[in-house]
């Protein structure tokens, strides 16, 4: 059975996006806000974040955070959060016949939350050893370092969590300033997925969300294009391994290259049957984990390879990383290998659409974004219309000598010596 997907507009500007699947038992509820750390500033840089923990701990209906996690597990359900650099999104995945306790809980907490300075104070303990846990992951470090190595200093490139200082130094000002200008019904999606009638959503998302202030859709400060003069990173420490990432600016959310783009990734970076793997792992040994992945923001993005090896093989590996970047802009791909990269990729994304989840949180994020809906069958048709002269193309557009960012974590080579290998 197709599933049905509806938006409906509510008075005050919030849009209901309903993904009905009949044969589902459950039903995904999300709230998006159209705000992340894109939209902070130097001082309130993780507050998006920090807040994302707050609504947790508790509202005028349910003043404790036990009371609030007690409401989705008492029907057996689960619910989350997570914080991006552009959006913030709050949800919770229940039997079917409880969505209206998953509904009535997000908007209890996006609307009535207490944020007591109480509870502030005793949650920043809980953002800064999350901070400090995320420098103790030399996998996750690296991360944080390549943003800052592809990006530099502006918010598309500041940690989403902020640091221990930024976060010592909110307070619940800040908190409610944020949550009026960001948490409003123009600046926001509801997205609810599974075994839903949408008639029955939006009604009792009219009753749950229709004093939500109207608003309007937040901006941010337009991305900077170019790598930072500090483009090369390298933080020095006694660890087994060391954790390279490599990136490169790449295409933003819309770009009709994207397709293109995507199955540049597969061919270069996605599974064991893809060309690093082969090259780095399987024909030299030189490293358990290597893979890329690609980042999309409204109006830049980046794309970016990883890999995890010893001190003594760190510029073989990334010598011979730097050597496939160069061949996949040089050579065409073969029609075999293209055809095998976008059968992965769109047999990949049709089996993502497996859970209710799935659909609620990625078209919700699509409707919130990018203002309308791509059907998966359309995205999939996309996909199967690359060709080998996309791929190439797109390859030259993002990939180039001179173009690289570099993070290291561990042992590893000087500053200048990995410049020398990034430039061939």
């Amino acid at each position: 059975m197709a599933i049905e997907q509806k938006i409906t507009t509510l008075s005050n500007g919030l849009r209901v996006l309903t993904s009905t699947i009949p044969t589902a038992q459950s039903a995904a509820v999300a709230y998006f806000a159209g705000i992340g750390s894109r939209g902070e500033d130097p001082r309130t840089n993780g507050l998006s974040h920090y807040l994302e923990h707050m609504l947790f701990k508790g509202t005028t209906t349910r003043p404790t955070a036990q009371l609030i996690s007690q409401a989705i597990e008492g029907a057996g359900g689960n619910l989350n959060a997570y914080t991006t650099h552009e959006i913030t999104c709050y949800w919770n995945s229940v039997p079917f016949e409880a969505a209206g306790t998953g509904i009535a809980v997000v908007a209890d907490m996006i609307q009535h939350s207490l944020l007591s300075q109480e509870e502030i104070d005793r949650e920043r303990t809980v953002v800064q050893q999350e901070i400090r846990r995320g420098h103790d992951n030399p996998g996750q470090w690296v991360g944080e370092l390549l943003g800052k190595a592809t990006f530099g200093d502006q918010p598309v490139g500041w940690p989403v969590a902020g640091s221990i200082e930024t976060v010592e130094a909110l307070n619940r000002p800040d908190f409610a300033a944020h949550m009026d200008s960001y948490y409003t019904a123009s600046n926001s999606v509801f997205s609810v997925a599974g075994n839903v009638e949408h008639e029955q959503v939006v009604e009792l998302a009219q009753a749950a969300f229709g004093n939500l202030p109207q608003g309007q859709a937040s901006s941010v400060v337009g991305a900077k294009h170019g790598l930072p003069p500090e483009h090369v990173i390298v933080e020095q420490r006694e660890l087994e391994q060391t954790q390279i990432a490599l990136s490169m600016q790449a295409l933003p959310r819309r770009d009709p290259d994207r397709y293109a783009l995507e199955i540049l990734h597969t061919i270069l970076g996605r599974g064991m049957s893809s060309r690093l793997f082969e090259e780095v792992r399987e024909r030299r040994g030189l490293a358990y984990s290597v893979g890329s992945r690609v980042s999309r923001f409204q109006d830049i993005g980046s794309f970016t390879v990883s890999a995890g090896v010893t001190r003594a093989q760190q510029e073989e590996a990334l010598q011979v990383i730097v050597e496939q970047l160069h061949k996949i802009t040089d050579e065409p791909v073969a029609a075999d290998e293209l055809t095998r990269a976008i059968d992965y990729a769109a047999g990949s994304f049709r089996l993502s659409f497996e859970a209710p989840m799935s659909y609620g949180q990625r078209f919700g994020e699509q409707l919130l974004q990018d203002g309308q809906l791509e059907p998966v069958d359309e995205t999939v048709a996309k996909i199967r219309a690359v060709t080998a002269a996309d791929v190439q193309r797109v390859a030259k557009r993002v990939i180039a000598p001179g173009e690289y960012a570099i993070a290291v974590v561990g042992p590893s080579a000087t500053e200048d010596r990995l410049a020398q290998i990034l430039a061939g």
